[in-house]
């Protein structure tokens, strides 16, 4: 039933990964700390857990969904190059400071983060007409800030990197489009911070190497790039407006579960 599990975690977050940008983190986090928890995986570390694993399968997700992306001409590659050692420094520092974070701080920080996201974008909160993508500086600084945050919650970016391109006015389709590239870097460089980070860590299964979880990737991996292809044709199908309130509802969805969960 647990590999049962893992593979359909992994049926949906591959879709989600092509029609929304997001490499499933926002789905696989939550998920999985209930699966561990369940499997009775010692408490303080089955978020690190969550993060790490989570980080390794979006490797393989967004791999799947940027090829899908690129056929398509949503990818913004000079965006991609400007911003990716940006999102490598941020990304592999937020990984070494979250894994010695404690998992309740994790887990409420996560919560807020999904809240603040979902209502903004729920309540079309719009830029300014003339706001353009910044040049690399402001690139570099935002892929910094992206990274860092990303490796907090687990995520391929695709949450903030969407937000900021909309920001800077740039076409939904695009925006997810890019934010799928924009989450490989980040998903390399967080699942090596976390796997590194994690060898010293006393108690963790058998199955684990570091803080990556390795039957928890292989199931959902082995899926997950499958069903992202069909995400990615979906996206380019549905109305802007459409896929606005898809990825804001599901944000506030997954916010008011892990907000239960907390007490």
């Amino acid at each position: 039933m647990i590999i049962l599990s893992y593979l359909i975690l992994g049926s949906v977050v591959g879709v989600l990964a092509g029609l929304l940008g997001v490499g499933g983190g926002l789905i696989i986090v939550p998920v999985l700390t209930f699966m561990f928890t369940a499997q009775g995986i010692p408490y303080e570390h089955i978020l690190h857990l969550a993060l790490g694993t989570s980080l390794a399968t979006i490797v393989f997700t967004s791999f799947s969904s940027i090829r899908s992306h690129h056929k398509r001409g949503a990818v913004i590659w000079p965006v991609v190059l400007k911003i990716t050692p940006g999102i490598i420094l941020g990304t592999f520092s937020g990984a070494w400071i979250a894994s010695r974070l404690s998992t309740d701080f994790l887990k409420v920080f996560f919560t807020f983060f999904l809240f603040y996201v979902g209502l903004r974008m729920l309540l079309g909160v719009k830029s300014k007409p003339s706001r353009e993508v910044p040049g690399t500086a402001g690139v570099s600084g935002a892929g910094v800030i992206i990274g860092m945050l990303s490796s907090f919650v687990g995520i391929g970016g695709g949450t903030l990197s969407v937000t900021f391109l909309n920001w800077c006015n740039v076409t939904m389709h695009k925006a997810i489009g890019t934010s799928a590239a924009i989450g490989f870097p980040i998903a390399v460089t967080g699942a090596v911070g976390y796997a590194l980070n994690g060898l010293s860590a006393a108690g963790l299964p058998d199955d684990a190497y570091g803080y990556i979880h390795l039957t928890a990737l292989a199931g959902i991996a082995s899926i997950s790039i499958l069903t992202a292809p069909l995400g990615a044709r979906l996206a380019h199908y549905l109305p802007v407006d459409k896929l606005k309130r898809i990825f804001a509802l599901l944000l506030l969805l997954l916010a008011f579960r892990m907000a239960w969960s907390l007490f």
